[in-house]
């Protein structure tokens, strides 16, 4: 490591972002203005080989592009924006075009600079964001600058997004494939787990914040839902735990002291995470805030019941038989991995009582322990490009 490196690691981490996101909005390619005319290609850009909400979201979209044939290329920038793996630098053509970039406000300018001046030049530029909180973080402003216009997950995120100078912002929620892909043929013995049991399963990125994702809640609910039955087990599928330090080392000691809550802290392929959930009786995310909630909506695509705190992105489809909306106070939002340590804005405290209730209701009524799976419908991105259809 040199001394330049040095030095900018031995600085605060806030200071440090400022740095970073300045420079950035500094040196990145502008916008074309006025906005260009809608034309194809369209170009999603993003994590595309990251393991991450940010990742899902562009894999799914660029997927769902192609699948209705629709002049779609993906750019991956995971390597490039430190987000892991390794991947070449992307390559884009000259000239119109559309890039939808999944990259969050504050690395927006660096996603452009990445792809150079060239390549943006006389292109529509779409920033499709997610974030967690009631408000926009003063950081996330100098992207606004560098979008002809936000897209976003949730009604919840859109209003966090408007400002009254700022871009349009349009809600186009994650596609999810329907139907829901065929899971592996595996079962419960593939992940060490009963036949007999009742199956809670919590599933969350640890890097994305343990105390957003609330695993010490779900914890805490199973516990006081059926003590420590052998016959209920609560499942942790985790990633993201090696960065994720102390907020992570509480989770696991919390898992440790119950014998009837399973850990599964490593990486699954697409197949085997809806084995997974296949192989679950009820999905339970007591949450403090999201932007969308893949794991709600993805229960509910299989035809699982559904508990998960009342509150945020998850509320835009959240509703029907078999779903749960567990009752919430907003507190301060004070995170100990500082993402979303912004005590000036709220989020969810879920009701952990009402959550235990209702997880012994799906328990002791083996009726409700399936539901009518949910179609979520892709959008018509051709339409919202205000493109022809292929």
């Amino acid at each position: 490591m040199n001394l330049v490196h040095r030095i900018w690691q031995a600085l605060p981490r806030a200071p440090r972002r400022a740095l970073l996101f300045r420079g950035m909005a500094l040196i990145a390619p502008r916008l074309t203005r006025p906005e260009p005319a809608p034309a194809g290609p369209v170009t999603v850009i993003g994590y595309l080989s990251a393991p991450t909400g940010l990742g899902s979201g562009a894999r799914r979209m660029l997927s769902a592009m192609r699948a209705v044939g629709m002049d779609a290329q993906g750019a991956d920038i995971t390597h490039q924006h430190r987000q892991g793996g390794w991947n070449p630098p992307p390559q884009l053509p000259e000239g119109p075009g559309t890039l939808v970039v999944h990259v969050n406000g504050p690395m927006l300018p660096w996603a452009l600079q990445i792809l150079g001046r060239k390549a943006v030049r006389g292109k529509r530029v779409i920033g499709y964001w997610a974030w967690e909180l009631p408000c926009l973080p003063v950081e996330w402003e100098v992207g606004r600058r560098f979008v002809h216009a936000i897209w976003t997950p949730s009604q919840f995120c859109a209003d966090a997004m408007r400002a009254p100078e700022g871009p349009p912002v349009i809600v186009v929620p994650h596609p999810l494939p329907s139907p829901a892909p065929a899971p592996a043929p595996i079962g419960r013995a593939a992940f060490g787990l009963p036949s007999d049991a009742f199956i809670t399963l919590c599933m969350f990125d640890a890097g994305s914040s343990v105390a957003r994702k609330n695993p010490l809640g779900a914890i805490e609910a199973h516990a006081r839902a059926f003590g420590g039955r052998s016959d209920r087990v609560l499942v942790l599928k985790v990633h993201g735990t090696r960065g994720a330090g102390p907020a992570w080392r509480a989770v696991a000691d919390a898992a440790a002291a119950h014998g009837n809550v399973v850990v599964l802290d490593r990486d699954l392929p697409p197949a085997d995470l809806w084995a997974l959930l296949a192989a679950s009786d009820v999905l339970i995310s007591l949450h403090r805030a999201e932007g969308f909630a893949f794991a709600v909506a993805e229960a509910m695509a299989i035809g699982r019941p559904v508990v998960a705190t009342g509150w945020s992105g998850n509320m835009d489809f959240m509703r029907g038989p078999g779903v749960q909306a567990v009752p919430f106070t907003l507190v301060p939002a004070r995170d100990p991995q500082a993402t979303y340590d912004f005590p000036a804005m709220s989020w969810a405290e879920p009701d952990l009582d009402a959550a235990a209730m209702a997880l012994r209701r799906i328990a002791d009524g083996p009726g409700s322990r399936l539901i009518e799976p949910v179609v979520f419908p892709a959008p018509d991105y051709a339409a919202l490009l205000n493109l022809a259809a292929c």
